[in-house]
């Protein structure tokens, strides 16, 4: 049941949200212990930047998931500095914009990117 509902979001938010060379899409996605994010560009299909809560930086962190979710929002932004990316579609990925999905959103926002 869960399950579907996501799905059914899913959907429903990637009818909307397609990632240009310009403005590329940042898919966020999360499992019960880990988050990642992706910066992917739909024209050429090709993922630009990635992070998530596995990079060695992270990794081994105590904490609340919260707390990972915003760093891996950090290193998200940074890594989307160094290319040159300024603004982004964000791409919830049918999860609930709320707790980890928004506390990586909302980094990433502090940290300079634009949507």
């Amino acid at each position: 049941q869960r399950e579907t509902g996501r799905r059914r979001r899913k959907e429903r938010v990637r009818k909307k949200v397609w990632g240009t060379d310009s403005r590329p899409r940042l898919c966020v996605s999360r499992s019960l212990k880990h988050i990642y994010a992706q910066v992917i560009s739909d024209e050429k299909g090709v993922t630009l930047v990635s992070a998530s809560s596995l990079a060695p930086e992270i990794r081994g962190r105590k904490g609340k998931k919260a707390e990972v979710a915003r760093e891996v929002g950090v290193l998200v932004a940074r890594a989307c500095k160094e290319k040159q990316i300024k603004t982004v579609v964000f791409d919830r990925n049918g999860f609930h914009y709320h707790g980890r999905v928004k506390a990586l959103a909302e980094a990433v926002r502090e940290n300079g990117l634009d949507f």
